[in-house]
């Protein structure tokens, strides 16, 4: 090295050599914490829907893990979704009870989640006063977050609305964190990769970077007739490998009259994953929505938490 050579040759004194080390070890310090904050800030709407629980455990296990913050917003209840064409969607509101109702008890059950965090935490909390937003306004406000953690969709008027989770998908820019119905106990430990070799997979792949550099496995799956045009999951494990992330391949083939979603899915427990990272609609969503699709399958059945990125 440069620095050494110059403190044999004795043109450079010892302080300044240790005042190098220090700015260098500062550094790379600064440039660590750097590459961790795609994960600080999480966006966590609130309502009082079946999978609230989980929702808020997966905001926590993200928020622990780079000691980020949860901020909740209170999301205004009662939308009805019409898909009139791709990727058009019309929402009517349905007001169960006004938009002050709405905000105090939103409140009321993040406050109370929050109180329930051991401490001192390693997380934190705080609340977006500012009034019950739509998943219009959701969509927006997430721009300026991290990700956005979001319960798995359903169609009962107690679980989380498709629309919400969509609009956001679609139209904030950033990835989102979809939660299954129970609260995980870990998740980022054991992480699968879906690799179709999609622009939407690879972006998924970039917005979980942090959570893919700390974890303990990495498994990227294909799946026989499911893959686009575009480098194989073997180029992806080798761009992994140059920033120090090891992960090995499985290849897998559906079962006989099931789906590509269903076969990641089983993949997923077979390996006992915790973490999903897919590229959501690599087809268009109406079209998976008539003739079905991995991200369709996925959406409604996935039972441990999904990284998703459009």
């Amino acid at each position: 090295m440069y620095i050494t050579r110059r403190f044999r040759e004795g043109t450079i004194g010892r302080s300044s050599v240790i005042l190098f080390y220090m700015l260098a070890c500062m550094l790379l310090t600064f440039l660590e914490g750097t590459a961790m904050t795609i994960m600080k800030t999480i966006l966590l709407p609130v309502e009082a829907n079946s999978t609230f629980e989980s929702s808020f455990s997966v905001a926590s296990l993200l928020a622990k893990r780079f000691e980020g913050r949860v901020d909740g917003v209170a999301l205004k209840p009662g939308v009805i979704t019409f898909v009139t064409a791709d990727p058009v969607v019309v929402l009517v509101s349905q007001p169960d009870f006004t938009d002050a109702e709405a905000e105090k008890s939103a409140r009321i059950l993040f406050d109370r989640h929050s109180a329930e965090q051991p401490r001192p935490p390693n997380a934190t909390y705080k609340w977006y006063d500012r009034g019950p937003i739509d998943d219009n306004g959701l969509s927006s406000l997430s721009r300026v977050y991290d990700i956005t953690v979001v319960g798995r969709p359903g169609l009962k008027q107690s679980e989380p609305r498709m629309s919400t989770l969509e609009v956001v998908l679609f139209e904030s820019g950033r990835p989102i964190l979809m939660a299954p119905p129970s609260p995980p106990k870990t998740m980022g430990t054991n992480i699968l990769i879906h690799w179709n070799a999609s622009n939407e997979t690879a972006r998924a792949i970039n917005d979980a970077m942090p959570l893919l550099q700390q974890a303990e496995q990495v498994t990227m799956v294909t799946v026989e007739g499911a893959i686009v045009p575009g480098p194989k999951a073997a180029d992806m494990l080798d761009y992994l490998s140059s920033h120090n992330i090891r992960g090995i391949e499985s290849k897998v083939k559906p079962a006989p009259r099931s789906s590509t979603g269903e076969a990641i899915l089983v993949e997923a427990r077979r390996l006992g994953a915790d973490l999903l990272i897919k590229g959501a609609y690599t087809q268009s969503r109406l079209r998976q929505m008539i003739f079905g699709g991995a991200t369709q399958h996925i959406l409604q059945a996935a039972d441990i938490p999904v990284l998703l990125s459009h």
